[in-house]
């Protein structure tokens, strides 16, 4: 993967809008703000999908499949071009993380 280095100031959103929370596991990995890594928690919040049936089945956390592979920081980190998966409670995937900014410049990761 390539691209701006992830943070805790990164804005993600689910593929429904849900805005994604992260929370580093260790916040001493720095570039302005926490490095995030593929092994951090990542809470999903106001999602509004539903089934075609009405039925509201949110997204509520994320898993990522692809992390940087040549960077690490006590855990693979992500950037920009990491693969997440937005799951439902039931664990279901429901789309990709939309990255809608990496939150900062400085620092590119692969």
């Amino acid at each position: 993967m390539a691209g701006a280095t992830l943070t805790t100031a990164s804005t993600l959103l689910c593929p429904h809008g849900g805005s994604v929370r992260a929370m580093p596991g260790s916040p001493r990995a720095r570039a302005g703000a926490a490095l995030l890594r593929g092994s951090d928690t990542f809470i999903v919040a106001g999602c509004p999908f539903t089934t075609p049936a009405g039925t509201p089945n949110p997204c509520v956390s994320v898993q990522w499949t692809s992390t940087d592979t040549r960077v690490q920081a006590g855990g693979a980190t992500l950037s920009a071009g990491s693969v997440g998966l937005c799951l439902s409670a039931a664990g279901v995937p429901q789309g990709p993380v939309q990255v809608a900014s990496s939150g900062q410049t400085r620092l590119s990761t692969r």
